[in-house]
């Protein structure tokens, strides 16, 4: 299987605008829960789809602070903090995939961006692709564009080897790392000293709280970590990404040594083949981290830019190969 070389970003990745500074605001779901989640701004076009940011697990909307800067400049941006995550409520329930999905069509149309004919495109990191996957579906004609971030595309059980009791204990951070604030800081700050700035340090404190102690405890609750990684392992990949009329685009990050992850795409492809609907596109970022969004985040930009231009699915698989 071949997978395009990274987006090209001389003229589709707008530079980053340091002074932007976004908005928090929250919507009322139609579950009675707060959904809070940031207005990064940008050009007010009614014919042109806004975009939403969806983090993964345990994060926040501020993860995609260095795409969001660049996106601004020609699409009207939001970054969503999911329940039970940043600014959102963290009921004991919702963290199915038809809550989670009404989450972000809350959002959405909360914020305006399904009152005209542009409809939305969505991007998810992590499982914040399952719920991107989820909610594409919900919104089926709205949705223009689907960006897979490292996630939504793979069945965890087969990619992992792990069940959910052991993907659980493997996120446990080491005692040494949430011995203080500094220590947790300097954790996150030496996975890439070069892309470390304030907006990757924002990100960081906001995914602990610190104790009178000094130490530091994750701000995700046990209950609510516990909920998603059940969703993620229930998720079906082939299933999901069949029911999305939307174009596709999947940008895979890290090496796959064992094959399984490669073998995951290749399921993906066949699978929405044998639904007669088009291949994704996929770029590949080989030696590279999870996070795509703080170490290229010019190429997820123009990912995202790009995918609204290739039309609905439903052409013959293959044309996009």
């Amino acid at each position: 299987m071949t997978h395009r070389s990274v987006p090209r970003t001389d003229a589709a990745a707008p530079p980053p605008d340091g002074d932007a500074a976004p908005e928090g605001f929250v919507v009322l779901a139609d579950s009675g829960d707060r959904i809070h989640f940031l207005d990064w701004g940008g050009p007010e076009d009614a014919g042109q789809p806004g975009v939403v940011l969806i983090h993964g697990l345990s994060s926040t909307s501020w993860v995609w602070a260095p795409v969001a800067r660049r996106l601004r400049a020609i699409r009207r941006t939001l970054a969503i903090d999911l329940r039970g995550h940043g600014l959102s409520d963290a009921p004991t329930s919702g963290y199915d995939a038809a809550t989670l999905a009404a989450d972000i069509v809350a959002v959405a149309d909360g914020a305006g961006l399904l009152r005209g004919a542009g409809g939305v495109i969505l991007a998810g990191h992590g499982f914040g692709g399952c719920v991107a996957a989820w909610t594409a579906a919900e919104l089926g004609d709205r949705c223009r564009g689907l960006v897979l971030v490292d996630g939504g595309w793979e069945d965890l059980r087969e990619t992992s080897g792990m069940d959910p009791d052991e993907f659980l204990r493997a996120l446990d951070e080491p005692p040494e790392v949430l011995r203080s604030l500094a220590a947790f800081l300097g954790d996150r700050r030496n996975f890439d000293r070069a892309t470390w700035d304030d907006d990757q340090e924002r990100a960081a404190r906001a995914l602990v709280v610190e104790t009178h102690a000094g130490r530091v405890v994750p701000v995700t609750r046990p209950h609510v970590v516990e909920a998603v990684v059940d969703a993620m392992f229930g998720y079906r990949p082939v299933e999901a990404l069949t029911a999305v009329d939307a174009p596709i685009t999947i940008l895979a990050a890290a090496d796959d040594e064992a094959g399984s992850r490669t073998t995951a795409l290749a399921h993906v492809r066949q699978g929405l083949a044998a639904a007669r609907r088009r291949s994704p596109t996929v770029y590949a970022f080989p030696g590279l981290g999870h996070n795509l969004m703080r170490y290229r985040p010019a190429e997820v930009t123009a990912a995202i830019l790009a995918v609204a231009a290739d039309g609905p699915t439903g052409s013959p698989p293959g044309a996009h190969d």
